[in-house]
């Protein structure tokens, strides 16, 4: 669905804007340069403006990048605002890509050079896919979806909006991600069927390096391996 250049050649001046200012966007904003230089070979005549954005900026500049407020970002003549979100928490997320678009900015996929994607698959926009993640074949994946480093999607895998896959996630063939689910670090799902895929449910957490063996049910937090419900104690 999207290309990674999505960048309008017909803009003049351009404002890049990535959300948050923590760990993660710190890792992101590189992968943004990359893209940008990739469109300056297309079309040189585009000036870039690249900005860390906050709410509340609690500092001005980040690894030589200005951090500036959203009203901020809004602020100035553009012809095109693009924007991103590297923030973990997916309902933040989610509040914040509504509120851009509404105000008229467009989502900015972002890929690392590094990441590969087979063919026949179908991506939403605003998706970070960092480096050395695979996405092979059939499969669908829905809007600001984040893939972290040494991640993979195997064939025919459904993956809803605003799912977040920690480093080194293993998500086999006919899995069913549902939206706002969070699967961490070191993670292995199980390949399903066509039949009977494995399905996490929407807003289910699976622990850092859990072993996914069967369907997980909605906002449900699951550990270990094979992977189980958490009992708070």
């Amino acid at each position: 669905m999207n290309d990674t250049n999505n960048i309008s050649k017909k803009s003049e001046r351009m404002a890049v804007g990535l959300y948050g200012a923590g760990g993660f966007a710190k890792e992101v904003m590189p992968l943004i340069i990359e893209h940008i230089e990739k469109a300056k070979i297309n079309n040189s005549n585009i000036d870039f403006d690249v900005f860390f954005v906050e709410k509340t900026p609690s500092e001005t500049t980040l690894n030589g990048y200005k951090v500036i407020s959203e009203d901020d970002f809004f602020c100035g003549e553009y012809d095109e605002r693009l924007f991103n979100i590297a923030i973990g928490n997916s309902k933040l997320r989610e509040k914040i890509a509504s509120e851009c678009i509404a105000r008229g900015a467009k989502p900015l996929s972002v890929r690392s050079l590094h990441s590969v994607t087979y063919d026949c698959n179908d991506i939403g926009h605003g998706e970070i896919l960092c480096a050395h993640t695979t996405v092979t074949s059939n499969v669908k994946i829905g809007n600001f979806f984040h893939a972290n480093l040494y991640s993979y999607i195997a064939h025919d895998c459904i993956i809803g909006d605003f799912v977040t896959f920690g480093p080194n996630v293993h998500c086999n063939g006919n899995v069913t991600i549902h939206d706002h689910a969070y699967i961490g670090t070191g993670a292995i799902i199980r390949d399903g069927t066509p039949a009977n895929p494995i399905v996490i449910g929407e807003g289910a957490v699976v622990g850092m390096g859990a072993v996914v063996t069967k369907s997980v049910a909605p906002f449900t937090t699951v550990i270990g391996s094979p992977a189980r419900p958490l009992v708070k104690a």
